[in-house]
């Protein structure tokens, strides 16, 4: 088994990128992109995307240093290479390998996994992903939950410690959701609440998950939260620093959920809450997230104002 990387050569965002595979195994590539600290979002079907400034430094942790052929050839050989035409298919598939494997991390972190209670964990994540692939959803469906868990994940990257609280908020944050302000929320925390409390987790823990959960409902005032649900909250909102084309699939996905509420009253109620975010001093509560998504998230909403303006 071996981790192979390209030199870098690949343009893209102000720097040149590299391709990081394993020539056998998923999983050995991504516990070695961690141990990098590349971010799993990073993860592209079948190889990392790895910046220049990255490249020594993956070759001193032991990745071989070989050619943009050499890549293609490996993934192919070990049957791991996904190709253009397979794209739309495999990418469900992956983001549904991607949460099992986080919900399992997150029980063996609480110690559910080795218990007694390992299958009742294990039957509450698939209850879990059932709900967030609900037929009525259009945004807040397990597509949302995977950019939160994958948000968390890059702010762990720039040196934040996320908490089980923050993590076990953001599979249940819109567990429940039927589009109703405020009560969906509500429901999402009762569900998590009543959920973790028979699985025998920390009465604490549990109560904490709940107010973080209640803490998402949208223009709630949260006045400088702590570091654990501050990190929920910006992984919350990091889609609103998407590349555009992602950001113009979630603003039509919102619309959809929205489709029985006139254009004139849906472009008048979603640019006064867009412009709200733009009125306080920064969109997200913590520093890593500020570096890492400010900016792009202010260009995307304001351009969103205005077309909705227009």
């Amino acid at each position: 088994m071996a981790i192979l990387i390209d030199p870098p050569a690949w343009p893209a965002h102000g720097t040149l990128w590299s391709h990081l595979v394993s020539d056998s195994d998923y999983d050995e590539l991504h516990a070695f992109a961690k141990r990098l600290g590349i971010p799993r979002r990073s993860f592209d079907l079948d190889h990392y995307d790895v910046p220049a400034a990255r490249y020594e430094q993956a070759v001193a942790l032991g990745a071989q240093s070989v050619t943009a052929k050499d890549v293609v050839h490996e993934l192919r050989s070990a049957g791991l290479r996904v190709r253009q035409i397979e794209r739309e298919t495999v990418t469900p598939v992956r983001r549904r390998q991607y949460l099992h494997a986080e919900w399992t991390e997150l029980g063996a972190l609480l110690g559910t996994a080795d218990s007694h209670r390992a299958d009742d964990w294990h039957h509450l994540g698939e209850h879990l992903i059932a709900r967030w692939n609900e037929p009525h959803r259009s945004y807040h469906d397990e597509r949302h939950l995977e950019d939160v868990l994958l948000a968390l994940d890059h702010l762990a990257t720039r040196g934040e410690r996320l908490s089980p609280a923050t993590l076990l908020a953001a599979w249940f944050h819109d567990a429940v959701y039927t589009g109703t302000a405020e009560s969906d929320e509500l429901g999402s925390a009762h569900l998590a609440t009543t959920s973790l409390s028979g699985l025998g987790i920390d009465p604490d823990l549990v109560s904490q998950v709940g107010e973080f959960i209640v803490a998402t409902i949208p223009a709630r005032e949260v006045p400088d939260p702590a570091a654990p649900l501050a990190h929920l909250l910006d992984a919350d909102l990091s889609i609103f620093a998407a590349p555009p084309h992602r950001y113009e699939q979630y603003s039509v996905a919102v619309r959809a959920e929205y489709a029985h509420v006139p254009e004139a009253d849906f472009a008048s109620g979603r640019s006064s809450i867009l412009s709200s975010y733009l009125e306080q001093p920064a969109i997200y509560r913590t520093g890593a997230a500020q570096l890492l998504w400010e900016r792009r998230a202010r260009e995307n909403v304001s351009a969103e104002i205005e077309r909705l303006r227009g």
